[in-house]
């Protein structure tokens, strides 16, 4: 599932616009996705978060400008080869977008069998993805049987099953109470920091962008890692503000528990070590956000960068 590690970027949008009845959503929009960067979609409702998505899937073509995607020009491709190629990412729906009638084998399975992968191959490869997401006991179950958290998950082991090199999540805990958000923020920090997946995220909920930059998953040790992030020469420790909310030890900051050696959502949870670029948990593998605004991208860069801004409008994302 790794990413290419060529200094290429994994997924760009240049100049793109796009609009319906009502006018332009997006306008001159131009960003990149570096190999192994998890880049966060932030912005009012109507910004255009899904559609980026979308387009970055080949499901929408832009009026003008060029999406491109582990080095194709999504524009020039048919639309037989964009259906071979999204083989290759993983898109997970708001709300999961699961087949109701379908168990939940059968859900994560069906993109194999649309492949006519052989039936050999397919049970183990649907048992490995659940298992990621810890819910290989639900394959007879249907979705109807399951709480949204567990529907979320499901949604991410469907995603997971071609083993794409690029993960889309499209708000992947709305309407999802903190403590379950957090686990499925910590499935998204696990795919990341073990598989190398590049991620792009679409969210209204700040906290858990900064729950991406802000914590790492240890593949070695099995469990998720604070990172004391160095940014603007600052040292971000515990007791101190990071990533928005007050972090003291033994209390809960966005699900997570930050005292070394206790745990929560059944995950250890210990302080880790600056990465060595200082932008995230692995070399690499940094989380910058992309803040849209009037068809276009008002601000790229770090959580940090946010925090010390002054702007009111990056600031109402804050609150």
């Amino acid at each position: 599932m790794s990413s290419e590690t060529s200094s290429e970027p994994v997924l760009s949008f240049k100049d793109i616009c796009i609009g319906f009845d009502q006018g332009d959503v997006l306008s001159g929009l131009s960003f990149s996705v570096a190999p192994q960067e998890t880049k966060v979609l932030i912005g009012e409702s109507g910004t255009g978060k899904t559609l980026l998505l979308k387009l970055a899937a080949g499901l929408l073509r832009p009026d003008s400008g060029t999406v491109r995607l582990l080095g194709r020009d999504l524009g020039s491709m048919s639309e037989e080869e964009l259906l071979a190629f999204r083989r290759k990412i993983g898109f997970v729906f708001q709300e999961g977008a699961l087949f109701d009638s379908l168990t939940v084998a059968d859900n994560v399975a069906y993109s194999l069998r649309e492949e006519h992968v052989s039936e050999e191959e397919v049970e183990p490869r649907v048992r490995e993805s659940l298992r990621f997401v810890e819910m290989e006991d639900t394959m007879e179950k249907l979705p109807s049987e399951l709480s949204g958290g567990m529907r979320r998950r499901v949604s991410i082991a469907r995603a997971l099953i071609s083993r794409p090199q690029v993960v889309l999540y499209d708000s992947p805990t709305a309407g999802l109470d903190p403590v379950t958000s957090q686990t499925i923020i910590t499935l998204i920090l696990r795919l990341r920091d073990t598989q190398g997946v590049t991620s792009v995220m679409a969210t209204h909920r700040l906290q858990d962008a900064f729950g991406l930059a802000n914590y790492r998953f240890n593949g070695e040790a099995g469990h998720v890692e604070h990172i004391v992030p160095v940014a603007s020469g600052l040292q971000v420790e515990p007791g101190l503000r990071s990533g928005g909310f007050q972090v003291e030890p033994g209390l809960r900051s966005d699900g997570l528990q930050v005292e070394p050696g206790l745990r929560s959502d059944g995950l250890q949870v210990e302080p880790a070590p600056v990465s060595q670029n200082g932008n995230g948990p692995v070399a690499g593998a940094a989380t910058n956000f992309v803040v849209l605004r009037w068809g276009k991208v008002y601000f790229e860069g770090s959580p940090q960068a946010i925090e010390d801004s002054q702007d009111e409008y990056l600031r109402r994302f804050l609150l």
